[in-house]
Parts: structure tokens; sequence; C-alpha cells
């Protein structure tokens, strides 16, 4: 576990940190993600466990998230983030009410797979680990009109390549 703190662990606090808003939520999430694989490893042997691992990290930030946790201490990226993407993914309505939740999955991997690399790099950042506009524009040497310029075309993108599919 010590390893996993060593190797993983600042990266899956920024991450749940990005979503929670809150440092010592996402030190909490850690330490479920700990107890979690702890409990799980010996029978699961995940091929990639650093991914496994951020994923268990995410999924406890947004469980805490939904739980009304993030809203009482000011919010996080995740409100951002979500915001950016509900128009292109939904008219307003329910998302599983439209479609089937795998087939838009697969839809919007199929989108990905063919953007160029940076440009998926840029949206799995902000999407997937809800990285804040700063840190990415920064991390990319870009400014921070400039990254919100190129995710907003990135989301027009989607959303007529979902439309193209039947899915919107």
């Amino acid at each position: 576990m010590a390893e996993t703190v060593s190797q993983y662990g600042m990266r899956c606090k920024n991450v749940a940190r990005n979503i929670l808003g809150s440092e010592e939520d996402a030190e909490e999430c850690l330490n479920d993600a700990l107890l979690s694989a702890w409990n799980a490893i010996p029978p699961a042997r995940p091929r990639h466990y650093g991914a496994y691992f951020l994923t268990l990290v995410r999924n406890f930030a947004l469980k805490r998230y939904a739980a009304g946790h993030a809203e009482k201490r000011g919010g996080g990226q995740m409100p951002l983030a979500l915001a950016e993407l509900s128009d292109c993914l939904s008219s307003g309505e329910n998302i599983e009410r439209e479609i089937d939740r795998r087939v838009m999955l697969e839809a919007v991997k199929q989108f990905l797979g063919e953007l160029p690399e940076r440009q998926r790099n840029l949206f799995v950042r902000r999407y997937w680990y809800a990285a804040p506009i700063s840190e990415i524009a920064a991390d990319f040497e870009m400014t921070d009109i400039n990254v919100k310029v190129t995710l907003s075309r990135i989301r027009n993108r989607l959303q007529k390549y979902l439309r193209k599919e039947g899915l919107l």
C-alpha cells in the first residue's frame, strides 16, 4: 500500500480534489480506494494497476460528489466540466432515457479514437480527470482561452458525431 501511495497517490488525490474541491475529501477517497484495493487484489489481478487504482479513487470521489458533500464545501471542477458537456450530450433530458448508456460510451470512445492525440489528451484531462482549465493550459503550454476554444470545438465535433450516429 505504501508503494501504491508513493507511485499513484499524488495523481489520484489531484483527480479527487478536482472533482470534490476539498483536500480532506480527496484524502478520504484515496484511503477508501486503498482499502478497496487491499480487499480486492488477492482474487483480482488488474492488468494495469495504476489505471485500476485511479479508477477506484475517481469512483469514490464521484460517489462523494453525488452524495452532496462537494456542494456543501463549494464544489470542485466536476460541476464546470459536466456543465460544459451537457449541451452536446443531451437536450436537457436524462441521457439514460434517450439511449442505452453503453452505446453512448462506445460512440464517445470511437470519436475520441479518431481525434489527434493532443486533442484527445485535452478532452480526457478535462472530462475524465476534471482538471482545471488553468492546469491543462500550463501542462500543454497553451493559454486558458486556447484550451477553452479547443475544448469547445471538440465538444461541437462530438455533438455532430453523435447526431450523425443517431444518438442525439
